[in-house]
């Protein structure tokens, strides 16, 4: 048996007596050592063999202090050969809140990635983990940061739940990992990129705002993969005060009603220029007819019914019953309801045959149901058995580690992690930042991100720091070769 698993079972059992001594429970220290585990390897990318060192880790997190209040796992690759601080590093991770950082690690960015059909539908089990041909290891350092909750990242010391799952708390405990890290491996000179995937694009924004202001960090890049900065637009599309979340959805389900085939064949022709007409339709007569609310004329309703449910593929009576706002629920059920199916909300692509699959008790969307268990097995299998870091805990996916979340800090910038962008870009106006969005993404729709970025107000001098990229997949693009190949193409341009 390993000193860890010895020490952690000598600690196990102090702490249970302890506990039962004091006759209630009490937090266990499931890391009582910092660790290191570091191995080295090769991969071939872009046809160029690459040698690196990887480093499977448990960092510490102290509050001010200087107590332990708890642990972050992290894998490190470092290209062999460089000069500390002369090569570009990039600290990545994933969303949630609650995820770790395995999709974006197995999956796009790292030298290992789980292997899925060319259209990214998964092969039968057991899954194959291969060499990462597209990794951008070749132009990157790489460190991937599963926050406190999330894969073996743990609470510990004198800490608590709530001094990481926040909006803030987060934010803060891992850019105090990122400036240790940097401090550990000498990289403060390097060139710095944050990346993240969903809830991390919001950590992102905060990551470089905080770091900025904060610790005098400033970043080369940030990229933002599936971006949700702005949750006050993703409110409630049946609220008939609100008119941005119904606007903002519907080129996805356009794009997802092109890739089922339910549109008219004149919509159907091209998918990038019907979704360029849903954009302006949804900014134009559907913008107007929902702001006037009854107002508008039954003409007026009438004729935006008709193309509503053009643009849809759903019938005009349905989109006349929803008072022509249609969720995300109502649209996932009813596309492909007379086909008795559900699609995907993280992928509409991918589809069900249960109907009213995301009402069932449990999370039924057949697009996360698709990639959960291939990338479970594929990090559990890979940490153990490639990166020898031997644990018996359960790494934490999506969500175990995590019960609750304060937004109530975040509610005093409306709910609006852009606004915090917007300074840090002011702060330090060389950083660029690139956005990848998926057309059948329907947990964050591209227009919304659009939207949120049109309204920024950034100055003119900095509107072309920003890059939009986009992509016939979901919200985890990559899982589609053609698409998994764009991405790295266009990462690599951005770090260059």
């Amino acid at each position: 048996m390993t000193k860890l698993l010895i020490t952690f079972f000598l600690s196990l059992l102090v702490a249970t007596t302890w506990a039962e001594e004091k006759g209630q429970d009490e937090p266990i220290d499931l890391f009582p050592e910092e660790i290191q585990k570091i191995t080295e390897h090769k991969v071939t990318i872009a046809g160029k063999t690459l040698s690196y060192q990887a480093t499977a880790g448990i960092s510490f997190v102290y509050n001010d202090a200087h107590e332990k209040i708890g642990s972050i796992y992290y894998t490190a690759y470092v290209k062999k050969g460089e000069k500390p601080g002369s090569r570009p590093i990039t600290f990545a991770y994933n969303g949630g809140p609650g995820s770790a950082s395995v999709w974006l690690h197995m999956g796009t960015l790292g030298p290992k990635r789980v292997l899925f059909g060319d259209e990214g539908f998964p092969t039968p089990p057991p899954y194959q983990v291969v060499d990462n041909e597209y990794s951008i290891l070749d132009k990157t350092d790489l460190v991937f940061i599963d926050p406190v909750g999330t894969g073996y990242s743990r609470v510990g010391g004198e800490g608590k739940a709530e001094d990481f799952h926040g909006v803030w708390e987060d934010i803060k405990s891992v850019s105090e990992f990122i400036r240790l890290y940097m401090t550990r491996n000498e990289r403060w000179s390097s060139p710095k990129y944050l990346i993240g995937e969903s809830y991390g694009t919001l950590r992102s924004a905060g990551v470089a705002h905080h770091m900025s202001e904060k610790m005098g960090v400033y970043f080369n890049g940030v990229m933002l993969i599936s971006s949700v900065l702005n949750y006050a637009i993703e409110n409630d599309p049946n609220d008939p005060t609100q008119v941005m979340s119904p606007l903002t959805l519907l080129p996805a389900y356009t794009a997802t009603a092109w890739y089922h085939n339910k549109l008219n064949s004149d919509l159907q022709k091209d998918l990038v220029k019907t979704v360029q007409l849903a954009r302006d339709f949804a900014l134009g007569e559907y913008a107007q007819v929902l702001m006037q609310g009854d107002w508008a004329t039954q003409a007026q309703k009438d004729q935006v019914i008709k193309k509503l449910s053009a643009f849809t593929g759903l019938s005009e009576q349905y989109v006349r019953e929803q008072n022509m706002r249609i969720s995300l629920n109502e649209f996932v059920h009813n596309l492909l309801r007379a086909d008795g199916k559900t699609v995907g909300r993280l992928d509409s692509r991918f589809v069900t045959e249960e109907l009213d699959a995301l009402d069932q008790p449990g999370y039924r969307d057949p697009s996360y149901m698709a990639i959960h268990g291939p990338y479970t097995a594929a990090i559990m299998d890979y940490l153990r058995s490639d990166l020898k870091f031997e644990s018996d805990l359960t790494y934490h996916i999506l969500g175990g580690g995590v019960k609750s979340w304060n937004y109530e800090d975040f509610a005093e910038d409306m709910f609006d992690m852009s606004r915090k962008l917007r300074h840090a870009m002011l702060r330090n106006p060389d950083m660029r930042v690139f956005v990848a969005n998926g057309y059948y993404d329907l947990a964050t729709p591209f227009f919304a991100t659009e939207f949120n970025f049109s309204h920024m107000g950034l100055p003119a001098s900095l509107q072309d720091n920003v890059t939009m990229a986009y992509y016939e997949s979901g919200h985890m693009m990559y899982i589609r070769k053609h698409d998994l190949k764009k991405l790295k193409s266009d990462l690599a341009a951005f770090i260059r």
